[in-house]
């Protein structure tokens, strides 16, 4: 029986550790180094699944609200509620492709392509989709005016495109946005269009998103729990508006509770930015009284 010097036996397993680790190192940098330009990602199957959700959505909006408006084919509203809960619900999965790409992209390979592609998927389904939407709700809906609805829709339009120009170009500190994220916005332009609110009334509140979309209101970004609770107010969404599409009872009461509860998240976001803010301030200042005392 041949026996092992224990310090050979030491070193042959340091050498296996250091192989195994240089194994893992070429691994994982290949799996984090870009792809040639004319390759997709796995998280780029995702970006481009949230502009396929926002051209669905302006169709559904054209065929559901505008077509049937135009050639007097609606019958009682039922095709304009279903067209409605049909753009919402795919923005909304929209919104929850645009939540899981860039957890996918840290994740796995990135593309070249990556950051290119997210900007132009946003524009389509929280740029172009509710601005269309909005335009579409001041030619169906009575006691509106066109030409008004044609210019804040206009506005909503532009605030994405300088949101997305200003998000590309301007580091922000790590954990928030400046500015509301385009999906929040888009989902509160919509939520007030669902409520069919007066009309200048309606038109004053998405002015008001579209400003807080440009202005340097900090809000959080979904990450960790956050993200958690974004997916599934998202999943609650898509449940209330199915039940409001299909005239469920209950349906139209939880479609009002949906989208008063999507303004007040909107509003209340920035809350939380500030009060942690105000937590680091007040620690800092306990941590210099105490250094303070101790001297």
């Amino acid at each position: 029986m041949t026996v092992t010097d224990p310090e050979t036996l030491v070193g042959i397993g340091e050498q296996e550790e250091t192989e195994l680790r240089r194994r893992r190192w070429a691994r994982d940098r290949e799996l984090r180094a870009p792809r040639p330009p004319q390759a997709l990602s796995t998280a780029d199957f995702l970006t481009l699944g949230n502009a396929v959700c926002g051209f669905l959505a302006i169709y559904s909006v054209t065929t559901n609200m505008l077509i049937p408006h135009i050639t007097g084919n609606g019958n009682g509203g039922g095709v304009v509620r279903h067209g409605a809960a049909t753009a919402v619900t795919l923005l909304l999965l929209g919104a929850m492709c645009d939540l899981f790409d860039g957890l996918v992209a840290r994740k796995l390979r990135a593309s070249a392509l990556g950051a290119e592609l997210d900007n132009l998927a946003d524009l389509i389904s929280f740029g172009i989709a509710p601005a269309y939407f909005v335009a579409v709700w001041g030619i169906v809906s009575p006691g509106t005016n066109q030409g008004l609805s044609a210019f804040i829709a206009l506005t909503v339009l532009l605030a994405v495109v300088l949101r997305l120009a200003r998000f590309s170009a301007v580091k922000m500190r790590p954990g928030v946005f400046q500015g509301m994220p385009c999906p929040m916005g888009a989902m509160t332009v919509i939520a007030i269009v669902l409520l069919d609110p007066p009309f200048l009334a309606g038109l004053l509140a998405i002015f008001g998103v579209a400003y807080l979309m440009v202005s340097q209101v900090e809000y959080p970004k979904p990450q960790g729990l956050l993200a958690t609770a974004t997916l599934a107010w998202i999943v609650v969404s898509i449940g209330c508006l199915g039940a409001w599409a299909a005239g469920l009872p209950g349906g139209d009461v939880l479609m009002h509770i949906g989208a008063f509860a999507q303004i007040a998240l909107a509003a209340m976001a920035p809350m939380l930015v500030i009060r942690r803010k105000v937590g680091q301030k007040v620690g800092d200042v306990r941590a210099r009284r105490a250094s303070s005392r101790s001297c």
